[in-house]
């Protein structure tokens, strides 16, 4: 039997799945619909940005939301076709889902701009 690295993947799309589900309908609550209606003011939500935890939630489901999202792409393109492409397809994807999860870590610590 061939050892392969595909559970190594297929956590974070479903921890990806899982936090997406669940913590993305509330974000769209508070930013969209409540500062919508002022309930939220803009300073309010800048303050509420500037909470470390507020921030460790955005990390997480950022970077869980990228893994989900390209993992599935991934499999779309391969289902398209495009099967014997799969590591550099691989590569492609699951590179993109690490590059944004370091850019989202680097905004998150105040590191980069």
């Amino acid at each position: 039997m061939a050892k392969s690295n595909e559970p190594l993947w297929w956590a974070p799309f479903m921890a990806g799945a899982v936090v997406t589900a669940f913590l993305l309908p509330i974000t769209i609550v508070v930013v969209g619909v409540l500062t919508y209606f002022f309930w939220i003011t803009g300073h309010q939500l800048w303050s509420l940005l500037q909470n470390p935890w507020v921030r460790f939630y955005f990390f997480v489901l950022i970077s869980l939301s990228l893994f989900h999202g390209f993992h599935r792409i991934l499999y779309i393109l391969i289902d398209l076709g495009l099967k014997n492409m799969r590591s550099a397809l691989a590569v492609v994807c699951y590179g993109s889902a690490i590059l944004g999860t370091v850019v989202a870590l680097l905004l998150v610590l105040r590191v980069w701009p």
